[in-house]
């Protein structure tokens, strides 16, 4: 073993070992004392302003000139934002608590009372890019459900997540709670990443929230046990029944409200009955975008380039959209289901059958009837924030809020009972 490896396994461990002593300390913590923490961390980044905007220039600068401006958009924190993430915390306080909730109880012939009751999971990994705002998140919503969590936000955003654990400990700390419940790696290095994987003795659960090539390094070498966050290759579908003023308002939406985001609508799926009138109309509303589209599209409006097939299964995250023109309900489903990644797509349509049709048939974390697949968040749900949109079908799936950071144990009431 070399001495970089051997630096990097002690670092994780160490940070492993005063996660888990801080967890434990979690399990008993009252509702009141977790609130209390994100409201102080939350007082603490508005305090702090001052200092995070001046991190993120230093991060956003380290990088201007080699990253695409989507890239910077996510990066970028400005004092909107930075209230935003406080006020995302303050509304997490809000929610009810997760943990201690009985699920289900079971009375047995024998006399035996069972209880199903939520209880954290325990110490959470968290292997994110460049939003730092992902950090406040997934510490806040780790906090709320008694989970000790270790960050290690992408190298570009560094100076970023450091003052917001900084705010985080110290909401944790006015609180009386171990501040070692939210701590972050503190090296940038890729050999960090794999200690934080495979530290089975530690962790219990890693999430990695980023581009494919993260969520797939995640996937092929962690040990510890993983919830997925795929990327977002999110189609809206305009059925032949569309409201057609409707569906281009909600696709401009979709697609260039923020492009760097997740739930960005990628390919725009055009019913062939409406395409010739439909198609026009989309390349005036969106001028800004460059439309990809297969060779009906081409035809429909010369405004539109050819596309290639990788097109429809590119998740952009930029002012690109793939087009493709489909015969009617049954090749859409077919065409959604074949390039979607599984997180959210779309049907928009006055047909409540067709709807219903669609969203029964394609089998995404989150399907959408009349609205921007933009909505696909957390925050927009009623969770207060997110952690990841899951993309698996076990454990959690879509937003990952409070609710889908607990897991339950039993509890057994008896009165001497014997087993024959």
């Amino acid at each position: 073993m070399n001495v970089q490896t051997f630096d990097q396994t002690a670092t994780i461990t160490d940070l492993g070992k005063r996660a888990k002593q801080a967890a434990r300390q979690l399990i008993g913590a009252t509702t009141d004392a977790k609130n209390r923490a994100l409201t102080e961390a939350a007082n603490a980044l508005r305090k702090a302003m001052p200092q995070l905007l001046e991190a993120n220039r230093m991060d956003v600068e380290e990088v201007r000139g080699s990253k695409p401006d989507s890239f910077i958009d996510r990066l970028m924190l400005n004092e909107e934002r930075i209230e935003g993430i406080a006020k995302a915390l303050e509304e997490i306080a809000e929610l009810p608590d997760p943990v201690g909730r009985k699920l289900a109880t079971f009375e047995r012939p024998n006399g035996l009372s069972i209880e199903r009751v939520a209880v954290p999971i325990g110490v959470i990994g968290m292997i994110y890019e460049s939003r730092p705002n992902v950090g406040a998140d997934a510490s806040a919503l780790c906090l709320k459900s008694g989970n000790a969590v270790i960050l290690r936000g992408g190298s570009e955003s560094r100076h970023s997540t450091r003052e917001i654990v900084a705010c985080m400990q110290a909401g944790l700390k006015a609180a009386g709670l171990p501040e070692d419940a939210v701590q972050t790696v503190p090296t940038t290095s890729r050999e960090a990443v794999a200690e934080l994987l495979e530290a089975v003795d530690y962790v219990d659960l890693v999430i990695p929230r980023g581009g494919r090539g993260l969520v797939e390094l995640v996937r092929d070498r962690a040990k510890v046990p993983t919830l997925l966050h795929l990327d977002g290759n999110c189609h809206s579908y305009v059925h032949a029944k569309a409201d057609q003023d409707k569906a281009l308002e909600i696709i401009r939406n979709a697609k260039l409200r923020r492009t760097g985001v997740c739930g960005a609508t990628e390919s725009i799926v055009v019913d062939s009955a409406i395409a010739g009138d439909f198609l026009p109309k989309l390349a005036d509303k969106m001028p800004d975008c460059e439309l990809r589209g297969d060779e009906a599209s081409v035809a429909a409006d010369s405004r539109i380039k050819s596309a290639d097939e990788s097109d429809f299964g590119t998740e952009y995250l930029d002012s690109i959209a793939s087009v493709k023109i489909v015969s009617g309900l049954e090749e859409a489903i077919e065409f959604v289901s074949e390039h979607s990644s599984g997180h959210t797509d779309a049907i928009l349509t006055e047909d409540d059958d067709a709807a219903r049709q669609f969203l029964t048939a394609v089998d995404s974390a989150v399907v959408m009837h009349n609205a921007s697949t933009q909505f696909s968040d957390g925050g927009e749900f009623g969770m207060g924030a997110e952690i990841g949109i899951a993309t698996g079908k076990m454990h959690a799936r879509g937003p990952v809020g409070l609710e889908q950071l607990t897991s339950f144990k039993y509890i057994v009431h008896g009165q001497g009972q014997t087993r024959p």
